[in-house]
């Protein structure tokens, strides 16, 4: 097992290795005296890991109870956010009681926001069970909900108490949702270390799954302590997803948050060779390792549709978006580009 500190608004540990879930409730009960535990998950991840979460959290003592949530990007609605808060109320929760988010992004956003909003804020502890969680969206404290508009437009953060990553549920990830974990990944790689990609480049999926999501949360810890509240250089963690994000939207949430980080990082990587700004060979590396992983690099919308869809982006400062821009692999800078250029941009990346 390795684990990793971060340092943040609060100090919390990430433990990452096989075999967790089973001390889940010793690793909770080490964080203090609450007695309710609500456990928070989702349509096909309760039904798989539900039951030991749920006999970890109950064989020390703790009283849980469970709130599970149809699946999918369109459950982080207002909605389902509402009866989560309702819930929490019903089963009196007070605020040395604690929520545990077991699941993926969608679950750890939705369980997160809940945390922040109920009594003010209570603590909560991510189970990730996803790759993509793992890597990016357990640690840091970002939560948050969809809103019509656009995706993550409300939310707090709100940093857990603990972060619990066994490894051994990524083994039952289907195919499609690993590759989806991958794209964020492979985006490490080309934000900060050309080590990391090299052997993504080598390994392909066959990566050295605890190593690597290892050294991305590593990363991940080192941007979080320098800009918890995403204001300067945690900014450079959403290379692609501007315009994936408004690929999401436009597809109306059919089209996974990985593959649309994917298309978005080849589109900005395209538009930023042909803006001079972006070496060639670079950009054909990340263009080749996107591919190796079976991941999309292309998409059928129109430059004018993803440029309505990113309008919405939290990242837009006015009059101004900021682009998270690759230079070469390891090394990329934020972009300020002015709302009339985006279109030309996405358009140079398709």
């Amino acid at each position: 097992m390795n684990t990793i500190t971060v340092n943040a608004s609060m100090r919390y540990d990430i433990h990452i290795g096989p075999g967790l879930l089973g001390s889940l409730g010793q690793a909770v009960r080490q964080l203090g005296n609450a007695q309710k535990i609500c456990l928070v998950s989702e349509s096909t991840v309760f039904p798989r890991y539900g039951q030991a979460a749920l006999d970890s959290l109950k064989d020390t003592g703790f009283s849980v109870d469970a709130f599970v949530f149809p699946a999918g990007e369109e459950s982080k609605n207002g909605a389902v956010f509402l009866e989560l808060l309702n819930f929490l109320a019903e089963k009196r929760l007070t605020r040395s009681d604690r929520i545990v988010a077991l699941g993926g992004g969608v679950v750890g956003d939705l369980a997160g926001f809940a945390a922040a909003s109920y009594l003010r804020g209570i603590s909560f502890i991510q189970v990730p069970t996803t790759l993509l969680a793992a890597v990016d969206s357990s640690v840091g404290g970002k939560t948050a909900i969809d809103l019509p508009a656009g995706k993550n437009l409300a939310g707090a953060f709100h940093q857990p108490s603990l972060v619990l990553c066994d490894t051994d549920t990524l083994d039952s990830l289907p195919g499609d949702i690993f590759l989806d974990g991958s794209a964020e990944v492979i985006k490490y790689g080309v934000l900060y270390d050309e080590a990391l990609f090299s052997h993504l480049e080598e390994r392909g999926v066959a990566f050295h799954r605890e190593a690597v999501i290892t050294r991305c949360v590593e990363l991940k810890r080192d941007v979080v302590a320098l800009d918890e509240f995403d204001t300067g250089a945690r900014m450079k963690l959403n290379l692609g997803h501007t315009v994936a994000h408004g690929i999401e939207a436009k597809s109306n949430f059919t089209i996974s948050h990985g593959r649309a980080v994917a298309m978005g990082m080849a589109i900005i990587t395209r538009a930023a060779v042909q803006m001079g700004l972006c070496d060639k060979g670079a950009a054909e590396r990340i263009i080749h390792v996107l591919n190796q992983f079976g991941l999309p690099v292309s998409t059928d919308f129109s430059a004018d549709d993803l440029y309505t869809y990113t309008l919405s982006d939290k990242k837009r400062s006015g009059g101004t978006v900021k682009l998270i821009v690759p230079r070469e692999i390891g090394r990329c800078d934020i972009e300020p580009v002015g709302v009339e250029e985006l279109k030309d941009w996405i358009r140079a990346g398709l």
